[in-house]
């Protein structure tokens, strides 16, 4: 799998799932538990992963929603 966004911000996270999934491609958000144990202060940034097949067409839907700028 790879990384392409990084955030605590949990809105945001379900917001770049929900663009993922309209597109068919599936994710996976790491570190959200480890962010929980650590009092949710923000220290630890949640990781949204797809599969490596999946990550230039991830990138370009969130590039195409404004969320991330890419050259793709």
């Amino acid at each position: 799998m790879i990384e392409i966004y990084r955030t605590n911000d949990i809105v945001k996270l379900s917001w770049l799932q929900a663009l993922l999934s309209d597109a068919g491609i599936e994710c996976a958000v790491l570190d959200q538990h480890a962010s929980i144990i650590e009092g949710s202060i923000g220290a630890i940034q949640r990781r949204v992963m797809v599969l490596e097949e999946d990550a230039l067409r991830a990138r370009r839907v969130l590039s195409d929603a404004g969320e991330i700028e890419e050259n793709i």
